[in-house]
């Protein structure tokens, strides 16, 4: 299938872009009990970055997140402590009709270790103070904001 190849997969993601209306997506904070933040590496982008993705029709924020949690890096959120939104931004970078919902999540559990697949090439926690070459930059101010306890930026 064309769609197992990296470039092919690129090029259908920037046709995607390009062809989309306005676009909602979530992006997740899970932070450990040392103090490590769950960061991953896409298979079709460069760099680590918070879990997240787009929300499915009918789907809420906070159901996507936990969904993407799932999903991106074998993350179960504990369904009787809600995710916790920290901010909504406008994600110019990716396009100008892209608008990211931040979220935290408090209380978590990690069955599984996540394996490489066709959309995470690597999944890992690391500590805060020493983030692993290549984090976005968005990553690391989202990651300031909430470690400073500042406001949210406006733009992602």
């Amino acid at each position: 299938m064309l769609l197992d190849r990296p470039i092919f997969r690129r090029l259908f993601h920037l046709g995607a872009l390009a062809l989309r209306g306005m676009t909602l997506g979530v992006r997740g904070v899970a932070i450990d009990e040392q103090e490590r933040v769950c960061l991953v590496r896409h298979t079709y982008v460069s760099g680590w970055q918070l879990p997240g993705g787009g929300i499915e029709v009918g789907e809420d924020a906070a159901l996507a997140m936990a969904r993407e949690f799932r999903e991106e890096a074998e993350i179960v959120v504990d369904p009787a402590v809600p995710l916790r939104l920290h901010g909504f931004y406008h994600n110019l970078a990716g396009s100008r009709r892209d608008h990211v919902a931040l979220f935290l999540a408090p209380s978590f559990t990690i069955p599984k270790q996540k394996e490489p697949d066709r959309e995470i090439a690597a999944c890992g926690f690391f500590p805060l103070n020493s983030l692993p070459e290549g984090t976005t930059r968005a990553t690391r101010e989202r990651l300031r904001e909430i470690r400073d306890g500042s406001a949210p930026a406006a733009i992602w």
